[in-house]
């Protein structure tokens, strides 16, 4: 089996690069769910005459508003996915680091107990047996 070889030092410097990512990708969903229905109101209707406030009723607002419906539910889950993708690695790295620290204590345990010699003239056999 091929041993492991994770520096956590990396996997820190990687997570900390693709959160500053995930801050702008979570920021950009943000504005769009902001900005789109103001844009869908802003773009009108297509009513002649009409001087009223704007409804967000016309074609590009009802393109708009299928665009989010569509998309909306996926946006979602990247943003969902990629915060557990890095509390997931996060917490596997710190799992990592502490069996390294385990296994080290526990052989330095091992490596100062006092050895338990035989006493003189025992082999740790029985009389008789083989």
């Amino acid at each position: 089996m091929t041993g492991w070889d994770v520096s956590p030092s990396g996997v820190q410097g990687a997570l900390k690069k693709t959160a500053v990512s995930a801050e702008g990708l979570s920021t950009a969903g943000t504005n769009l769910s902001d900005t789109l229905p103001r844009t869908a109101t802003a773009a009108g209707t297509v009513a002649a005459g009409y001087t009223g406030p704007a409804l967000a009723t016309g074609p590009v607002a009802a393109a708009l508003g299928e665009f989010m419906q569509h998309w909306q539910k996926d946006l979602r889950y990247v943003v969902e996915r990629t915060g557990k993708s890095l509390t997931g690695a996060a917490e596997a790295t710190n799992e990592y680091v502490k069996g390294d620290l385990e296994m080290a204590a526990q052989a330095q345990h091992t490596a100062a107990e006092e050895p338990t010699p035989a006493p003189p003239g025992f082999s740790g056999k029985r009389a008789g047996s083989e």
